[in-house]
């Protein structure tokens, strides 16, 4: 937490300065030649909408901690960008990419558990003190985060009684770590296809995938209208609202049931999880309707621009002088995160698998249903959906998986 009071404390202001940012990026981004052009070739424009944020918070400019925007963009503009990018998904393709999807998404959740266990040991023998005491009980509400989110670190903190200190230091890895993993993964999309040649990826289903969007936007596509824009933004905002308004009912009746069930321990009562399964539920289903035709008015382009308002928010929440507070802390963070790439490296070189797979594989683990689709649209706005669906997958394997690693940690601390 910053020591002191940022620069700029107004929502109001904090947002213009969120919005200044995006435009300038992307202002730059479309240069057709010169510096700009040169630069955005190796940088790409979605990480540094998601790093200046983070600059300016680790700088003391503005404070993510402070803000309500996260919250805001969180709760509002993720589901309705969700509901506008499923509009024109072609739910029969996304099924046809084949399992691989799932098979480096589950790679990904055995790389955070054998991840937590490898870091455990090196840390014993390179700085005994980080991992002494209490710390692999720390380490279990990580696990529950990375596999799925916040309720499963909720509950492998009472299951295996983290103290509270002990917890809150967690907690700041976990938003770093993960932070700088999301960076990580959005600089290596722009480098896809040097990836997917050194994987030798079947990128067929894929690029079948974006044409026949793209082709279905071409066919349809024409100049929005004042109309076209305000039918968009009902559609997006207003299944959103919906989307709110099922929840609230579905996680009473389930919060009714009996607690002997566990049920808060998959996330099945969290009013986030709902939302965004409403969302993209409810998303899909309009596909299938005459509502995929406000495609052609630049459904998916609205809710694109939602999904990079989000991405600065998430952003701004990245504070880079939090490293010097517990520095082998943080160390451990990330020779566990390392674990989970290169268990993930040799799963795409073995299966041969798109880098598309990988970090939506990864991202739906480490950020769950508010990142998973910003990496995925770093691929392709179409890809979004399939970032959510693993990520919910993600809720439902994270308290077993969690569990189990805090057992084996805490027989390797014994």
């Amino acid at each position: 937490m910053q020591e002191v009071a940022p620069l700029v404390t107004n929502d109001a202001v904090v947002l213009g300065i969120l919005a200044a940012i995006l435009g300038l990026v992307f202002w730059t981004a479309s240069r057709p030649a010169g510096f700009w052009k040169s630069f955005y070739t190796y940088v790409p424009a979605l990480l540094l909408c998601y790093l200046l944020p983070a600059i300016l918070n680790t700088l003391g400019v503005i404070d993510g901690s402070l803000s309500k925007l996260y919250p805001v963009a969180r709760d509002y503009l993720l589901p309705s960008a969700l509901v506008l990018l499923c509009v024109a998904i072609d739910f029969g393709a996304i099924v046809r990419l084949g399992p691989k999807a799932v098979v480096m998404f589950l790679t990904g959740t055995v790389g955070i558990m054998l991840g937590a266990l490898v870091s455990f040991e090196v840390m014993r023998v390179i700085h005994p003190e980080t991992v002494a005491g209490e710390t692999w009980r720390g380490m279990t509400t990580i696990t529950g985060a990375w596999i799925g989110g916040g309720a499963n670190q909720a509950a492998m903190k009472e299951v295996f009684e983290v103290d509270a200190n002990v917890f809150g230091q967690f907690v700041a890895v976990d938003v770093l770590v993960a932070n700088v993993w999301t960076a990580v993964l959005l600089f290596l999309a722009g480098r896809a296809q040097a990836f997917d040649r050194w994987t030798g990826a079947d990128l067929s289903a894929i690029n079948a995938l974006k044409a026949r969007i793209e082709t279905y936007q071409a066919a349809h596509a024409r100049m929005p209208t004042l109309t076209d824009v305000m039918v968009i933004l009902a559609v997006g905002i207003g299944v959103t609202g919906l989307s709110h308004a099922l929840t609230g009912p579905v996680v009473e009746w389930i919060g009714s049931l009996p607690q002997e069930w566990r049920l808060k321990d998959y996330s099945l009562t969290s009013s986030f999880f709902w939302m965004v399964v409403f969302a993209t539920t409810l998303g899909l289903l309009l596909s299938f309707t005459p509502a995929r035709g406000l495609e052609g008015a630049g459904a998916s382009t609205i809710g694109s621009a939602m999904l990079y308002v989000l991405v600065a928010t998430i952003g701004m929440q990245m504070d880079l002088s939090a490293l010097l507070d517990r520095p082998w802390l943080f160390a451990l963070g990330l020779i566990w995160i390392a674990v989970h790439g290169g268990l993930l490296l040799l799963m795409a070189k073995l299966i041969r698998a798109p880098l598309f797979f990988m970090a939506v594989g990864s991202q739906a683990n480490v950020g769950g249903a508010a990142s998973a689709p910003v990496v995925a649209s770093a691929f392709h706005p179409a890809l979004a959906p399939v970032g959510v669906l693993l990520a919910v997958l993600g809720y439902a394997l994270g308290t077993y998986g969690a569990y189990i690693t805090g057992l084996a940690l805490r027989a390797l601390a014994s």
